[in-house]
């Protein structure tokens, strides 16, 4: 087939019964990843879309030059103190990966780094480029330093399926012990003498349901400490930043039950905190004599609690419950606490000192979004955070306790003559079927006509927010006449647990729906043609709203897209399915559930109507969004509906992230925007 035609995809009739309603699902044979028609189609599909995208080749070369232009290849974190050393990352022009450093402590001060110029005694403790190779995919899961800081584990990914192998390096000898272990899941934690290491396993259905120990030096199978057979529940493990204990959390998407250990005996027994109670969720720290507890029992936006480490069932309230406060996370430190939250659509920072009045860190621009940030000490005065808005690169502060003044560490440079005060950013909302206010977040380059063409991005779901970010890649839209903004839609949790309860299960489609009406409001206020973009669970709102509103829009970009959601979720067998329940309903049991998820699942709904061009980008590794989903979507599209064209771009050696190395990024990142660029006749 000559690649100037698009491929049409053969049809194998599947049927598909449940609760009495047959479908032919006749593209239902693209899931096999190891059928050769399978890998040709995609082939085909990969050179349809070089075809048609041929032209703008000099585009993409210049985007991606911009995006380079614009980036300090040779650069470095700030050094963050950990014990007796101060780590650091830096990367190097022309090299994909960053390396992994650190150097001794010389005072209380951090050391004064120059962009290319390694510091005296400089210790390498992993270089991505090194460990990489030829490899065209590569990643690192987990990079732990043991708490006296003599050993570091490590896990390596080498194809995109997010399953790592560890190892153990001797940070005293450089030595790479022979202690190897494949197929871990990420993450992990050191106990705290140093001599084991505590990791995760997932089962057939790319469920982390295991954790392992591993004793440094020893040939014996490692002894599986935990085991959760609940399908609906994954479990982490990390040791808290006070290294008294490790603990172990067992999370579905509505309760949790966590467990602790004494970090200095690992070969003992974990205690369970408080047993788990469906509909409860808890997150714990430790500090000194207790434990901080979040939990939302009785708390839908979440309260903070202690509980006395030698009776850690009881909870008493340290923060109340407040109807207008989200509270997402706590930090424990020997002398006060750090509470992250959210309020009006904005993160925040509530400081807890001991024996003193709290007090929060006030911020100036309208938009921003605040988080702590590389807190590796237990007992210190200092608070390193990270801050950014839509128009102030990601930047990182230090917040001294004692005088509550913010002290700016590193702004990243943005080069070729970036000024904030070009641009401008603001928040509009959007009023909904149902009357509520949907946030907006704007930035547009000062000056820009209007109306402008919009990209407008949306996720919604898992309570996932997508707060205000900066990106130099969207500068190269900004400064060609676009604006760009974010639909804080239902299912996300910008406005509270309420805003992701109101965007779930049996309301999910007011996900959809709030993302139309964000568009119809730009349209009529000021914007021109909208461009829609979407990944993930991101991507089934982009699947949803061209089947329900195709005429809103411009065109399309859905990026590793849920779009087969029904048939994902009837397949227990499917990685992540059963745990996807809470979140979706469970359809393949109840029929109600079905019936809802059949009428807004995108890959059911492609109808007989002109729907605008759409580009899909996929990769074949995928282990959470498969590749077969956009795939067959498009066949859809492409045999069903009319208008397009409809695009599908697979990457196959990468996995949901996409390409792994910055270069390979930036270059997929100007295709994308080079195909939104030419969707409204800018070639330039």
């Amino acid at each position: 087939m000559s690649s100037d035609m698009p491929p049409a995809a053969k049809r194998v009739p599947a049927e598909r019964t449940h609760h009495g309603d047959t479908v032919i699902d006749e593209y239902a044979w693209l899931i096999k990843k190891d059928d050769p028609d399978t890998v040709a189609y995609l082939e085909a599909e990969n050179a349809y879309t070089n075809a048609a995208t041929a032209h703008l080749k000099p585009l993409q070369d210049s985007i991606f030059q911009e995006i380079k232009g614009r980036t300090l290849e040779t650069d470095l974190s700030v050094p963050t103190r950990k014990g007796a050393w101060w780590y650091y990352s830096r990367t190097e022009e022309g090299k994909q990966y960053g390396i992994q450093c650190r150097v001794a402590a010389d005072g209380d001060d951090p050391p004064v780094l120059t962009p290319g110029e390694p510091l005296p005694g400089e210790q390498i403790l992993l270089d991505g480029n090194e460990l990489a190779g030829d490899s065209p995919f590569f990643a690192i899961g987990t990079s732990s330093v043991s708490p006296d800081g003599t050993m570091l584990a490590y896990s390596t990914d080498f194809s995109g399926d997010e399953r790592f192998t560890l190892r153990f390096k001797s940070l005293s000898t450089g030595e790479v012990l022979s202690d190897e272990i494949p197929g871990i899941f990420y993450g992990g934690a050191w106990a705290g003498d140093g001599s084991a290491f505590f990791y995760t396993m997932v089962d057939e259905a790319w469920r982390p349901n295991r954790v392992f120990r591993h004793t440094l030096g020893s040939a014996d199978p490692d002894p599986v400490v935990f085991q959760e057979d609940d399908e609906r529940f994954w479990i982490g493990i990390g040791l808290s930043r006070s290294e008294r204990f490790l603990i172990l959390g067992a999370h579905s998407k509505i309760t949790s039950e966590v467990r602790f250990l004494d970090a200095n005996n690992p070969l003992g027994e974990f205690t369970v905190i408080r047993p788990r109670e469906t509909g409860v969720e808890y997150h714990v720290d430790h500090q000194n004599d207790r434990f901080l507890v979040l939990h939302n029992q009785g708390a839908a936006n979440f309260e903070l609690a202690s509980a006395p480490v030698e009776d850690p069932a009881v909870w008493t309230a340290v923060i109340p419950h407040r109807e207008d406060t989200r509270l997402l996370d706590v930090d424990a430190f020997q002398s006060h606490l750090v509470v992250h939250f959210r309020r009006d659509g904005l993160t925040g920072l509530r400081i807890l000192p001991e024996g003193a009045a709290p007090y929060e860190i006030e911020f100036p621009e309208p938009l921003y979004d605040v988080a702590p940030s590389g807190n590796s000490e237990f007992v210190t005065s200092r608070l390193r955070l990270g801050y950014t808005s839509m128009v102030t690169p990601p930047s990182v502060y230090d917040f001294d306790l004692p005088s509550h003044t913010l002290i700016l560490l590193k702004r990243r440079p943005v080069l070729g003559g970036y000024d904030p005060a070009d641009y401008e950013q603001f928040r509009e909302w959007a009023t909904a079927d149902d009357g509520t206010r949907i946030p907006i977040s704007l930035v547009i380059r000062k000056g820009t006509p209007r109306p402008a063409p919009t990209l407008l991005y949306g996720y919604g779901s898992y309570e996932n927010s997508i707060d205000p970010y900066f990106s130099v890649a969207r500068l190269s839209l900004l400064d060609r006449g676009f604006a760009f903004a974010v639909a804080h839609v239902r299912g996300g949790g910008e406005m509270g647990r309420h805003w992701y309860e109101d965007g779930k299960l049996n309301r999910k489609k007011n996900t959809f729906t709030d993302f139309v009406a964000v568009a119809r409001h730009l349209k009529g206020e000021w914007s021109g043609p909208i461009i829609a973009r979407g990944g993930s669970a991101g991507g089934l709102l982009m699947g949803a709203v061209a089947n329900l509103a195709p005429e809103e829009f411009t065109a399309i970009v859905a990026e590793v897209p849920f779009v087969d959601a029904l048939n994902t979720i009837l397949d227990p067998s499917l990685p992540l399915t059963v745990i996807e329940w809470d979140e979706w309903g469970d359809p393949l049991h109840n029929a109600d559930v079905y019936a809802y998820m059949k009428s807004y699942s995108p890959y059911e709904n492609v109808r007989d109507d002109v729907y605008p061009p759409i580009l899909a980008i996929t990769s074949f590794n995928d282990t959470r969004v498969f590749y077969h989903e956009p795939a067959k979507w498009i066949a859809r599209l492409r045999a069903v509906a009319q208008g397009g064209p409809f695009l599908l771009k697979t990457e196959m050696g990468a996995g949901h992230g996409g390409r792994s190395g910055r270069y390979d990024a930036w270059h997929e990142e100007a295709f994308t925007l080079s195909w939104i660029l030419d969707r409204v006749g800018v070639s330039k």
